[in-house]
């Protein structure tokens, strides 16, 4: 059953929805897109990455940034965020998760990359629509935990070649997903996002 829950990121409050996978060792935080442009954890994109994690054997963990639906504060330009992140890992942890792994879509992704940059433990790290015409990745330095990047044909926020563009860089090899007509927002496509997902984390 997915459980309403609140866990604290200083003096923050922040709101999510915990799904337990009993006996597994494995727990994955998902992201969700840009707030100020009505992303939230309820998100379809969210809910079929959340889905196809708990198939897989995991437990999953969705909330709410800073200052999105019920959460406390105020939205902070991707800063307050990634401590956000941090907090909802480290809750993983307190409820005995030791094998986190990282998940995120569109401005999640972009948060995520920072706080894996910056240097966390962590199993695998999942971007799908990683914004790189929208927002700047330049200080991103490292993603070595990065298994899977998924976005669409059509995506004019997250084109397939900038974010070649950014691995190059990085100087790293995911596996890389482009989905054949597919815009950012996964219009008619989450069939085929879900497929994607299964298939890696099987």
């Amino acid at each position: 059953m997915v459980r309403c829950v609140t866990f604290q990121c200083r003096n923050i409050r922040l709101e999510g929805r915990l799904h337990l996978n009993p006996g597994s060792k494995k727990g994955v935080v998902i992201t969700h897109p840009h707030p100020l442009y009505g992303g939230n954890m309820d998100n379809a994109v969210v809910l079929s990455i959340a889905d196809a994690f708990y198939d897989a054997g995991f437990s999953t963990l969705r909330f709410n940034f800073r200052g999105t639906g019920n959460s406390s504060g105020m939205f902070d330009d991707g800063a307050g965020e990634q401590d956000d992140v941090r907090a909802a890992l480290a809750y993983l942890t307190e409820h005995h998760i030791p094998d986190l792994y990282l998940a995120g879509y569109s401005f999640g992704s972009w948060v995520n990359a920072h706080v894996v940059s910056s240097g966390i433990t962590i199993q695998d790290h999942v971007m799908v629509s990683p914004p790189a015409a929208f927002i700047s990745f330049d200080s991103v330095d490292t993603l070595n935990d990065t298994g899977l990047v998924i976005t669409g044909q059509d995506d004019d926020i997250a084109p397939a070649d900038q974010i070649h563009l950014l691995l190059d860089r990085l100087g790293i090899s995911p596996s890389m997903i482009v989905l054949d007509s597919c815009d950012h927002f996964y219009t008619s496509s989450l069939k085929r996002l879900r497929k994607a997902l299964d298939s890696y984390l099987t």
